[in-house]
């Protein structure tokens, strides 16, 4: 009887929100990184009345550079065009971890405007915590006119496969005015009007520590921002739900919670980096006893962005793909009984040397959430983040869904067990050493809750 009364409470929560109603035929699944740069500049280059690119980091490379161009010749061709840029604040103003200092995205923000003088495209920095492991602007959604692109990528060569190599993500459009409209005024209004944020793209600019008092002031703002709208969908149809959230107890992790245990048959899950909090986990193993299944998509350790090989000079930052191994293999072990009743399936993506960034949920045939939300600790409490729920009643969406499952898994390996992943005992012997003076500081603890 209370398990019954839980899952309705669940049921209940999804019943409740407000959900826009959507067109089936507005709905279009990217199958591939390429397709997604094709896409975006093919978007671009058609815009009539907006853009706005919002995204951890647009970076000085082939692919930023080919970004920012496309945006510049939008604002040149339509001078009426309203174009924005909103990226991280911290990230833009540091190089790439582990290397070398060198100019960073902020200069280089700047000497585009230096150069196409009298087009401005304004870059905001937005500062979600005073410093960057403390939060970050993990916000996605690309708003083109009335047309959302979403994906958990930035904007460099590996996410949009400018080259060899590509970072795999999920890449959605949703044509939908109210969607859109929805999400810019938030951005506008929480997030441009700010009094801590400040342009990128401009020389004069106030260094973190001068707009600290500011940071904090918004930061405590952004806890109570939800996206504002009025629902018009019912719940027998197809429709949108965008979901925004700062902090532990904002709608998008409520939501997030009580999303799992609606599964009736079967909860999909993917992420990037295995460190559930340990809300999720229970939620997993509710289901679990319930009899329904779980499936679970992880980046191999080598398809993680984080991953160093074994003949590159080793640096701290190269430990963590190893600790979310760790994670994974203890879950493992406490679950096993389920992996080889076949209730619990876990698979690892490997594809070369490319690695894998994907995030989202899929609960039966009837809801999807697409979110850059990476399931972990620091997106439960630290970072800045969003989602768009999709409920599909009616499973008009049923073959998009089947086949973006189906190219997920193409690269991937069940785990049969959890020995089939290497132990402690087996990583290199840097790692080794350093995870276990890690352990001995029990620093690794604060990591995990950080990253």
């Amino acid at each position: 009887m209370l398990s019954k009364f839980k899952r309705n409470k669940h049921q209940q929560h999804l019943a409740q929100l407000p959900k826009l109603s959507q067109s089936v035929a507005d709905v279009t699944t990217l199958f591939s990184p390429a397709d997604f740069r094709k896409t975006l500049l093919e978007k671009i280059a058609g815009a009539t009345r907006r853009i706005c690119i919002v995204a951890l980091y647009l970076e000085n490379d082939d692919a930023g550079r080919s970004i920012m161009s496309a945006l510049y010749a939008a604002k040149r061709a339509r001078p009426e065009l309203e174009v924005s840029v909103l990226v991280d604040w911290h990230r833009a103003q540091r190089g790439r971890i582990g290397a070398a200092a060198a100019a960073t995205n902020a200069d280089w923000y700047c000497e585009m405007a230096d150069q196409n003088p009298g087009i401005a495209i304004p870059v905001y920095g937005i500062p979600v915590n005073t410093r960057e492991a403390l939060g970050v602007l993990h916000l996605k959604g690309f708003i083109i006119d009335d047309t959302l692109l979403y994906s958990g990528a930035s904007i460099n060569d590996v996410y949009l496969h400018q080259h060899d190599k590509y970072r795999y993500d999920r890449y959605q459009l949703i044509r939908n005015d109210r969607l859109t409209d929805t999400m810019l005024a938030w951005i506008d209004n929480n997030l441009k009007a700010a009094e801590a944020v400040h342009r990128l793209d401009q020389h004069e600019r106030p260094k973190s520590p001068e707009i600290k008092n500011e940071t904090r002031q918004f930061r405590q703002d952004l806890r109570g921002f939800d996206y504002h709208f009025t629902g018009d969908a019912n719940n027998e149809q197809l429709a949108v739900t965008p979901l925004v959230g700062l902090g532990k107890r904002s709608l998008l992790n409520k939501t997030i919670y009580h999303l799992m245990p609606c599964a009736e048959q079967k909860l999909t899950l993917c992420t990037p980096y295995f460190n559930l909090p340990a809300l999720l986990v229970r939620n997993i193993i509710y289901l679990l006893r319930q009899g329904k299944e779980v499936e679970i998509i992880i980046g191999d350790k080598t398809a993680n962005d984080f991953y160093i090989p074994e003949d590159q000079p080793f640096k701290i930052i190269g430990a963590l793909p190893y600790l979310y191994e760790i994670n994974l293999r203890r879950f493992l072990s406490r679950l096993q009984y389920y992996v080889t009743s076949g209730q619990l399936t876990v698979r690892l993506w490997k594809d070369g040397e490319n690695s894998y960034h994907l995030k989202g949920m899929w609960v039966d045939d009837e809801w999807m959430l697409i979110t850059g939300n990476n399931l972990n600790p620091r997106a439960w409490r630290l970072d800045l983040e969003n989602a768009v729920l999709i409920h599909d009643p009616l499973q008009q969406l049923t073959e998009q869904r089947e086949r973006e499952l189906a190219l997920i898994r193409t690269h991937t390996t069940v785990v049969k067990h959890f020995r089939d992943l290497d132990s402690i005992a087996e990583y290199p012997v840097k790692v080794r050493k350093l995870i276990r003076r890690l352990r001995r500081i029990r620093i690794d603890r604060l990591i995990s809750r950080i990253l």
